[in-house]
Parts: structure tokens; sequence; C-alpha cells
């Protein structure tokens, strides 16, 4: 618990109607949707402005009272769960658009804006944000730039990272900081802006964003390809990238998966399919008539059972909705969903997803894979209950099995749900020692008393201090 003289400085500062410590409060604020992973904060927050977040981390600075910045807790590595209590900060008061400049193609937003609602209201203006995670519908802008998340339309625009042009953060001393801005070419000194880009929170509180948007495609069709096995589908998306044809979503299901999503959505999905490919392009209706064409006929020539457009814009949105439906369907099967999100180089997708199922049978646990073929995102899903110990045990172990290929088919630990606390343990894996003692050295000049969001990234037993390679 936090003294009564801090917890006061705090109330000075948002008033009491904005921080909360009552049990039933920090209960709903001890975890988020990782599975496994709680821990109650000492107090939850909601600050109305920038400055008052400098009040706020000048207070827990002092105190080393730990911040732990939470957007709608989506979150799939443990990356907004207080392992070390402190203060859960909320933004439902910063949940603003501040600006649409259609001059400049830009969006400036507050960190606690749904990513959707972002989405809509550009769209109003003709203008198009591109990413799109699953959760959009319910994640926030803040959190989407603090996991450098992706989602589906990932392959043709690319993700979170891309469209991040500036960013206001408050340091751990309450220092305010601006970096990057509506500038299309800024070289001046490092890049602070993607630095902070997927640092979950662990080198300062975001609290603006200055978004890039680019124009609204004209029009948008959508195939739906079955295939008798993994293989042919991953022969299909080389097929399609080696034609230099790059579709907006191509995304894959593989059999279990395929069954699950019918089960739940309803919509006609052929269950007896070894694997389905989801394509979309949109752009001028002319590029996506011949793109659609030529795409339908590649999977043809590589071995698709059958390739159909949808004959119109709903049909296609239901299949879109029925792939991005994917982890609720599955949620339903278990008492516990654990999703990740390892990934390779697309030539491996294949190769990955059999390596998967190969670890689901040594370990005896149950796995379904979906994701994006196009980007080599692998989504693979292992539905268990977290009270039997003895089973969690062997997920875990099949899990780390899993990244363990990955690195070795020239992939990584996450493509798009950050490191967190789940995957601490592993990103040493990825980035080597010396890559380690880097990134240990940034934390330590942004956040030297260790107080951002800590326990994440960085294992649990990770020492903070200048590393000094030689």
């Amino acid at each position: 618990m936090l003294k009564k003289k801090v917890r006061k400085l705090f109330v000075d500062i948002v008033g009491e109607e904005n921080y909360l410590d009552s049990p039933q409060d920090l209960l709903v604020y001890s975890y988020d949707s990782t599975p496994d992973f709680q821990s109650m904060p000492d107090g939850v927050i909601k600050p109305r402005s920038t400055e008052e977040i400098a009040e706020i981390c000048k207070i827990c600075n002092e105190h080393q009272v730990p911040i732990v910045p939470r957007g709608n807790g989506t979150n799939l590595s443990a990356g907004t769960t207080p392992l070390q209590g402190g203060i859960v900060m909320l933004f439902n008061h910063m949940d603003k658009i501040l600006e649409i400049d259609e001059e400049n193609l830009t969006a400036t937003v507050q960190p606690g804006l749904i990513t959707l609602d972002l989405i809509n209201a550009v769209e109003e203006k003709g203008l198009f944000y591109a990413p799109d995670p699953s959760s959009m519908k319910i994640s926030t802008i803040g959190g989407n730039i603090s996991e450098g998340s992706g989602g589906l339309r990932g392959l043709k625009y690319g993700v979170t990272r891309d469209y991040v042009m500036g960013l206001e953060f408050v340091l751990a001393n309450g220092d305010i900081v601006r970096s990057g801005g509506k500038l299309a070419k800024d070289v001046a000194g490092y890049d602070l802006t993607r630095l902070m880009v997927g640092s979950e929170g662990t080198l300062g509180v975001m609290t603006e964003a200055t978004l890039k948007l680019i124009p609204i495609p004209e029009t948008k069709q959508t195939m739906l390809a079955l295939y008798p096995n993994l293989e042919t589908a991953g022969d299909t998306v080389s097929a399609i990238i080696a034609n230099k044809i790059i579709p907006a979503t191509l995304e894959f299901l593989d059999q279990p998966t395929i069954r699950v999503v019918e089960d739940f959505a309803k919509i006609g999905l052929p269950t007896d399919a070894g694997a389905i490919l989801l394509i979309e392009q949109d752009g001028p209706k002319e590029v996506v008539e011949r793109d659609m064409a030529k795409m339908k006929q590649i999977c043809e020539e590589t071995g698709a059972l059958s390739a159909e457009i949808a004959s119109t814009p709903e049909e296609g949105e239901a299949l879109t909705a029925a792939r991005r439906s994917a982890l609720s369907a599955l949620a339903r099967m278990k008492p516990t969903t654990i999703l990740e999100d390892a990934t390779v180089p697309r030539s491996k997708v294949a190769e990955m997803v059999r390596a998967i199922e190969e670890i689901a049978k040594k370990h005896n646990v149950q796995i379904c894979t979906f994701g994006h073929a196009g980007d080599g995102n692998l989504h693979p899903t292992c539905m268990t209950d977290a009270r039997d110990r003895e089973e969690m045990k062997r997920v875990e172990e099949a899990f780390e099995d899993i990244f363990k290929r990955a690195i070795e088919l020239g992939g990584t630990i996450t493509g798009e749900h950050g490191v967190g606390a789940m995957k601490s343990p592993y990103l040493s894996w990825r980035v080597g020692q010396t890559g380690m003692d880097i990134m240990k050295n940034i934390k330590m000049a942004f956040d030297p008393n260790n107080i951002m969001n800590p326990e994440k990234i960085f294992a649990k037993d990770e020492k903070f201090r200048v590393v000094v390679n030689k």
C-alpha cells in the first residue's frame, strides 16, 4: 500500500474521483488479456492532461512508485500487469482527436482514443489510417504505439510504427519531451519517436501522437482460396509476391482453426479444407480487378482446390470479419486461451506451422494456428486451463520450443504483441547479450530508478547498470 502522504499528493493532482484504490478497483486492474499473469496495484489514477502526468511522474520518481500505463487491457504479453505494484495509469480523460490536418495528411490524437474511432473519423474525410489490429474496436492508440501493433493490412501498408510521425511523452522525472512532428523529412539527431514506439511503457508515458494518414483506397475486393494443405497455400503466397503483387491482406487459417471459426461465425467456410487463404486487394478499380484476376490465376496454378472472389462488398466483409473472429472463436473451447505471435520469413510459414504441429504433439497440448501469411506473422493459439498446473507447464515448454524454432528459421519471438513479461526470458535469444546491454543502457538513461513499467521487456532478474562493452 502507498503511504498516506503519497496518496494525498496524487489526489491533490487529479481529485478524489480520479484516484481509485478500493479492493474491487484494484482487482479490476490487476491483470490484462494475458492468461496466468496477475498482480495487485496500489492505486489506479486517471490524469486529465500532460501536465498532470508530469506531476504524477515526479512524485513516483521521488518515492520510487512504479507506473504502469494502460490502455484498455487488450495486451497479450502481460505488458500492463502491475507486477511490482505501484499505480496503473488510465487515459479515460485523454481520448480525443485533437486535429485532423487534411493539408499535411496527419491526425493528432491523445493516447486513450479507440483505434476504430480514429479510423472511422478519418474515413469520413476520405482519408485512411491503415493499422488495423484485430482488437481495433476496443484497443487504444496509446496501447497500439506502446506495443508496436500490426494488423491484417500490414503486408501492404505497414504497421503502427510506420504511421507515427511525432510524439509527446513524459519521462520518469516529469520532463516533457516532443519528438518528430508533421514533417515528411526530419533527421535531426536520434529518432526518439521510433525509439518510443514499441517501448511498452518502459521509457516514458505517451501523451499525444501525430499520425500519418493516406488517401482512402477507391475500392476493395476479397477472395477466399481453399487448399489441401498448408504447403500448397505457402506456394501461393510465395508466387503472389514473386509476381510483384502486394495484396492489402493475405491471411491464412489452418484446418483446426477453420473448423472452430466456422462453428462460431457460421458463414459457410469449408471445414474439410487443409488450409484457407483470405486475400484482399484495394486501390483504383482497374488495378484491383487486374490484381485479383491475376491472384486467382496464381491460386489455381499453385494447387488451390478453389479460389472465389466475393460477389458483393458485404460478402467480402463477412469473410474478413470471420478471420478477425479467430481468437474469439478459439477462446470458446477451453477456459484459458494463450495467443502468441512468432514471426518467420514468409517463405518459411508452412515449415513453421508444421513445426508448431509437431511441438504440440510432443508436449501433448492443443494448438491451432492462423495469422498473416503475407508477412510471416503466425498466431499459434493454445487452448488450455490455467487451473491445471501440470498442463500449463507443458504449454510453457511448447511455446519455448516454438520461439526457438522461429529464431532458427530466421524469425523472432514477437511480431506485433510485444515482449512484456511473458516473453522477457526469451528476448536475449533474439537480440544477443550485446543487444540486451544496449537496451538496458537506454532504459537507464530514460528511467534510472526503473519505475516505468518494471519487469517488462527485461526479465525480473535483469540488473540495471551502465554496461560498457570492451
